[in-house]
């Protein structure tokens, strides 16, 4: 893994896993460690099983300070990071998720329901974790999935400008998601989770490619990295989908793609550019 000094930094585990670097501060994004041809448990009797191999393992990972985890399911919480990771790790989660972590002796789970903060503190710095909206499926299926958040994490240096990095967890485009540029206009980095997650019946379940290239005419962030798109059998929409999409409304240019392992810098993202969206509006159903 990098070296701890890595000011703002992004190292892309596999699925929706990454190591988050805020200065002294690192994070541990939706946990997935199973390894290539096991399968993920999905509830309700569904699995699927990976595709791909994780970049690293638990015990090469750096002292994590707190874990962001979008919703409980196995493609993002999985029995090996159930069993490998530290229970004394802060995990801020949806309420939800953070009483069955409990139950599990993760006695430091925290629960955040939308609009709501925790921060995590090391050395004297401070980043807050803000809940967003998220919902991973529509009408009725909705009540047949776990509740879903986004994040915002916000780190204010000592000198220079934030830093806020919004990652949007598993969720569709609804209406709720409008409110996210209303109250956050200004988002340096938005982490995608796409995919176009499709369970038997031809439910879908995550962003495809078209509506991934929604949120971020949506949110308009400075860059916007795709994770959660090719680890999965139900993964249906391929990266290709979102390059594609992007190219087509001329957003190309906002897009960073990382491999498993790599590893990008956050602090040094570039200020949005705001003609790269003239004439798009974003949208939600």
């Amino acid at each position: 893994m990098p070296d701890r000094s890595t000011h703002c930094s992004m190292t892309f585990v596999g699925t929706a896993t990454s190591v988050l670097r805020f200065g002294p501060i690192t994070l541990l994004t939706d946990p997935n460690f199973l390894h290539r041809g096991q399968f993920a448990y999905l509830g309700k009797g569904l699995v699927s099983r990976r595709l791909t191999e994780p970049a690293v393992t638990i015990d090469q990972l750096p002292a994590i300070d707190a874990i962001v985890l979008s919703h409980l399911h196995g493609d993002h919480w999985d029995r090996v990071a159930r069993r490998g990771l530290d229970r004394e790790t802060p995990v801020i989660t949806t309420p939800a998720a953070t009483r069955a972590l409990r139950r599990q002796g993760f006695a430091h789970a925290h629960g955040v329901a939308t609009w709501e903060s925790a921060d995590v503190e090391r050395d004297g710095h401070r980043l807050t974790v803000t809940a967003l909206p998220g919902r991973h499926a529509h009408g009725l299926a909705r009540r047949l999935l776990p509740p879903v958040m986004g994040s915002l994490l916000e780190y204010r240096p000592p000198s220079g400008r934030p830093v806020r990095v919004y990652i949007s967890g598993d969720t569709l485009m609804i209406d709720e998601l409008r409110e996210i540029p209303r109250r956050h206009p200004e988002v340096d980095v938005a982490i995608l989770h796409l995919g176009g997650t499709t369970l038997p019946g031809g439910l879908v379940v995550t962003m495809d490619g078209v509506q991934g290239a929604d949120l971020v005419e949506l949110v308009r962030p400075a860059t916007a990295v795709p994770v959660h798109y090719d680890d999965y059998g139900v993964f249906k929409s391929p990266l290709a989908d979102f390059r594609t999409e992007l190219e087509r409304r001329g957003l190309a240019p906002v897009a960073t793609y990382v491999d498993r392992g790599q590893t990008v810098e956050l602090a040094g993202a570039a200020r949005r550019d705001e003609r790269q969206y003239e004439g798009s509006t974003g949208g939600a159903e």
